[in-house]
């Protein structure tokens, strides 16, 4: 199962041949909306900065691991956000690299604001099955089916989004990618795989306890016609409106067993009034957890302009 072979065949099986998640996933969503829907532009006022790494299922070679850089920046009096995400995945011999380019329209809508978003994103797509870490039962260069090279294939995307937010609640609906992109290497005209279009709902509210404790539930659903509805469900407790524990509930993993991918445990401290660290754990529910020792995610998000005395909770950065 460690071997990278097993993973790659798992990966290309279970998620280009079928209509499966092929967008990677994070723990920490609620730091990421802008990847899930670029109508999330501006929302912050303020700009700001979000890097996340991530590395799944450890101690399973060549598992998914991913770094992601994305900013955000309003204009215009509040009515404009621009901004740009770079994602970068690895799974097995592929390479992922995703850029995006990303515009929201804002409006005023009762208290709160409705976001109008729009996404064009270039991704490259690379195979190399001449990487050292590949264990094999004879020479690859016994076998002419593997190619010699690496393999790279450039596809260009659109998306679009719809994104509300108030003082206390916030709710949005997108679909990042319309494309459905052949995503094979084989110079034939035969088609096995395409990229899929995947539709994100996403939710979120924030309840005061009292003078010092907020809890914040939220959820993001992700779905891809043919597979399994897929969802993170996540309760937080923010303390003194700079730290924040929580826990996450993830659908999906295994049909067969039925509990779920995994159960997540997160932590985050607002360090300075611009920077924010949150680091998260997942434990793994289906039968990969017999092979793996859990996932782990980090996040650094810097936000500057923030007005004397805001608080890290504050409500219109949904």
């Amino acid at each position: 199962m460690k071997n990278i072979f097993t993973l790659f065949i798992f990966f290309f099986c279970g998620i280009f041949a079928l209509n499966a998640q092929q967008d990677h996933q994070n723990t920490q969503f609620f730091y990421f909306k802008q990847g899930y829907n670029p109508a999330y532009a501006g929302s912050r006022e303020a700009f700001s900065m979000t890097a996340i790494y991530r590395k799944q299922w450890i101690g399973i070679e060549g598992a998914p691991e991913s770094q992601i850089l994305t900013f955000s920046v309003p204009m215009f009096n509040q009515r404009v956000g621009v901004g740009g995400n770079i994602t970068r995945t690895v799974v097995g011999v592929t390479e992922n690299i995703t850029v995006d380019g990303v515009y929201s329209y804002r409006l005023r809508l009762g208290r709160g604001y409705l976001g109008i978003g729009l996404q064009g994103s270039l991704r490259s797509l690379r195979n190399n099955f001449q990487d050292p870490r590949i264990q094999a039962t004879q020479p690859i260069s016994a076998d002419s089916s593997i190619p010699s090279s690496s393999q790279q294939k450039l596809l260009f995307n659109v998306g679009a989004g719809l994104y509300y937010s108030t003082e206390s609640f916030y709710f949005g609906v997108s679909s990042p990618r319309f494309l459905e992109n052949n995503i094979d290497f084989d110079s034939e005209n035969a088609v096995i795989s395409r990229e899929t279009s995947h539709y994100y709902i996403m939710g979120g509210a924030t309840l005061r306890l009292n003078d010092n404790l907020r809890l914040r539930p939220q959820t993001l659903i992700k779905y891809v016609e043919n597979a399994p509805l897929d969802a993170d469900i996540n309760l937080s407790l923010i303390i003194l409106d700079r730290y924040v524990f929580g826990g996450t509930y993830r659908l999906g993993g295994s049909t067969a067993r039925g509990a779920g991918e995994s159960i997540d445990i997160l932590m985050g401290m607002q360090i300075t009034p611009n920077l924010l660290f949150g680091i998260s754990y997942d434990v793994t529910l289906s039968e990969l957890r017999d092979y793996n020792t859990g996932s782990i995610e980090a996040t650094v998000q810097y936000s500057a302009g923030k007005s004397e005395g805001e608080e890290y909770i504050n409500p219109r950065f949904f």
